[in-house]
Order: C-alpha cells, then structure tokens, then sequence
C-alpha cells in the first residue's frame, strides 16, 4: 500500500495543478477566519486570550506586514547586477524591492486549540528561493511562489501537547529566513539558501518535556515549488535545552528528488545547530551535509555538499548591535549551486534599530567578502569573454545598505 495516495491531491499530484488546489485551501481558510472572527466579537467574554508576562491580555489574533529594499554594491560591477548561483539579495548595483508582504495568524493554545497562517509576499527574494539551480519549477509556480505561509494547526490534548500543521509553513531546516529581519545579518548564508525556506505537507510537534521538543514532517519535497515526482519525501527534528543558554538541534530529510524515485537516488540531508543566547551576545554555529546518487548521470556518481557557519551577534547598546558570520561551503558536484565549487565567505554586519510603537525600522550597514573556487566557481564581473558570455573572478566585495521595516499587532 502505498502512503502517497493519503496525501492531499496537491502533495500527490506533485503541485502540477496546483494553482486550483492552493486556490480551495486559501478560500477555506478565509472563510473560516471570516466566520471565526465575527462570532468572537459577538460575545466579547468568549473571546480567547492569553496572558503574557506582564499580566496584560493579548488576542491570540496577530497581522503584519513587513518591507524589505536595499542597494547592494557589487565592486566587480557585472552588466547583468547579478550575484551568481545565488537566490536572495541578488539583485546589484540597482534599487532593490526584495521583500514585502502581508500575514494574518492565529495562534493554537489550549484557550483555543485551532490556529492558522495566511500571508502574501512579493519581491525579489521571492522569485528562485523555491528551487535549487536548475530545477524545473511546478505548473503555476509564479502565482504560489507570492504565498508567504498558508497553513492550519490544531493543538491536540495529548500528553504536554502535540500541536499538528498542515499546509505551507517554515521550514525545519536550517537557522536563517527567508526574511532578513529575522536574521542577524542581511545576506543569508550558502547554506541557507541551499536548503529550504518553506515545506508544504504536515508535521507534528511534541514537548517530550521542559528540554526536549521532537518533530516529524511529511512534504512533497526537499523545496516545495520543484518539480521531479509526485512521491513524498518524509524528515525529522529533535531540540534540546542543555541549560537555559544553550540549544543543540538537529534535523533530517530523506525522499525522492529526481524523476527515478529508487531508493538508491534518494536525497539524504542532515542539518545540525548549536546555539547559545545570553542577554547581550547570542552564537551560534550550522553544519550541513548532503548526498545523493544522480541518476541522469553516467555512472550514477554520487553527489556531495557540505557547508557550515558561525553567527555572533552582539547588542553594544540601545538600538546599536554588530554581527558577523564567517562560512564555507562545498558543492563537489554542482548539485545544489549550479557549479563545482568550494566558497569562502566573511559578513560583517552593523545595526541601527528605530521602534516606533507596533513599528520596527531596522538600518544595516554590511560588507561581504566571498572567494568561490573549483572547477565551475566565480562570480559575474565587468566584461565578457565573448558575446553574451560574462567573465567570471574568483572574488567578490559587497557594500550594502538594508532598509527593513516591520509592522506586528502585539
């Protein structure tokens, strides 16, 4: 018996139609927000709550909206203002648009067991953080790629509480966003955006007790607007609180990434964080390793990645903080950049933030220095080595400024 045929049509049908089914399940969550809402107010005594720490009441209802420009200076100033083999913050040279959207959630507590997210997105991180170099993208990809998150989840009364989700909703790999505000720096790492930003399927999450949180998910696939098959791919996450500073996680993937779904060419992927968080100074440090068997390859050779990083970040005062992230990254085959390449990257990262009521604007003044070589590295630069083809060097400097802006109901 096979599992995929209890899967939603869209994890089965691998996406290929979903534009119609993605389009059903955000009507449905509208209308039950929309019949949610007014019966709530109806009787204000009914309406969930939940105390924070201060002893105010908060609704367990949240909505936002965030924005995201900046102007990165590439000193190899290429004529095509790209950043190769990467995903976000791509765009050089130029005014950049690269995020903006919009969310409304609800929160599952045991006030109120059910919960939902639906948010909309758009700029131009939005457009290739779905799909590794390559990759062939599902029918309708350019629509669903503008879902920030659209998803349920229900708090069940099991044990400390198992709390299942269902729909798109952020990944649990790796310790970056897709959304810089939500990250120490502006760029993201290479391994960041190698791995994904969003699944599309379920997980269920279980507070084993006050250290020790396990998880499980079942997705269409590694990222969740590519097309290869229609088998699902299936992961795991244990976290666990060594002391009141430090956390060490670890997730795993395992599915069909190629149009032959033998288990012989499954994707394999582990993710490995540890992080300490003090009151001023948070660190953390990311491991990665990947494989598979590539099947349209004579031979089959068998794939490689690797890659790490270390984030320090430290608040000096008020609204001023530093970050820096040094990494590496190995692509041995090509496989998840586009290229064969090992990557040497430092980014150094300061912070100026300005709240403003339920308003947030947060300055970055960063510089990034990274050096790819191998048999496929190097970036874009000015020049070309004949019509339409661009040179390429092995290094690259940037100088940006990130203007990000945020909006959240308490």
């Amino acid at each position: 018996m096979r599992f995929g045929r209890y899967l939603h049509p869209i994890a089965r049908t691998g996406l290929s139609k979903a534009p119609r089914y993605w389009a059903v399940r955000i009507v449905w969550l509208i209308i039950s927000w929309a019949l949610l809402v007014p019966a709530a107010a109806a009787d204000p005594g009914s309406v969930p709550t939940v105390t924070t720490g201060s002893g105010a009441e908060a609704s367990l209802w949240h909505y936002g909206a965030y924005l995201d420009v900046g102007y990165v200076v590439n000193l190899n100033f290429p004529e095509n203002h790209l950043w190769r083999n990467r995903a976000t913050a791509a765009r050089h040279n130029e005014f950049a648009p690269n995020m903006a959207l919009a969310y409304v959630r609800k929160d599952a507590k045991e006030s109120s067991r059910w919960g939902m997210e639906l948010g909309v997105q758009g700029g131009y991180d939005s457009e290739r953080f779905a799909f590794l170099q390559g990759e062939r993208a599902v029918g309708g990809a350019d629509t669903l790629r503008h879902i920030h998150r659209a998803n349920v989840s229900y708090l069940a009364p099991v044990g400390n509480g198992l709390t299942i989700t269902a729909g798109l909703f952020n990944s649990l790999i790796g310790y970056e966003s897709l959304y810089a505000k939500d990250n120490v720096n502006y760029t993201r790492s290479w391994i960041a955006d190698n791995t994904p930003y969003m699944m599309f399927g379920i997980n269920a999450k279980y507070p084993v007790n006050d250290r020790l949180t396990v998880a499980a998910f079942v997705i269409n696939r590694y990222f969740h607007l590519a097309y290869t098959n229609d088998q699902p791919s299936y992961g795991g996450q244990w976290a666990y609180k060594a002391t009141p500073q430090l956390t060490l996680t670890q997730t795993v993937y395992g599915g069909p990434d190629q149009t032959n779904t033998a288990l012989q060419f499954w994707r394999f992927y582990a993710n490995h964080i540890v992080e300490w968080k003090g009151d001023s100074l948070t660190l953390a440090a990311s491991y990665d390793i990947g494989t598979e068997n590539i099947a349209d390859r004579p031979g089959h050779p068998r794939a490689f990645v690797t890659g790490g990083n270390i984030v320090a970040r430290w608040q000096v005062t008020g609204p001023w903080a530093l970050a820096v992230r040094p990494e590496f990254y190995w692509d041995r085959n090509g496989r998840w950049t586009g290229s064969e390449q090992f990557v040497k990257a430092v980014t150094s990262t300061i912070e100026y933030r300005i709240p403003y009521k339920w308003t947030n604007t947060t300055l970055r003044l960063e510089h990034r220095w990274d050096e790819s070589t191998g048999a496929g590295g190097g970036f874009f630069r000015r020049g070309e080595i004949q019509p339409g083809v661009l040179s390429l060097t092995p290094n690259q400097h940037l100088v940006l400024l990130g203007i990000l802006w945020t909006f959240d109901s308490p």
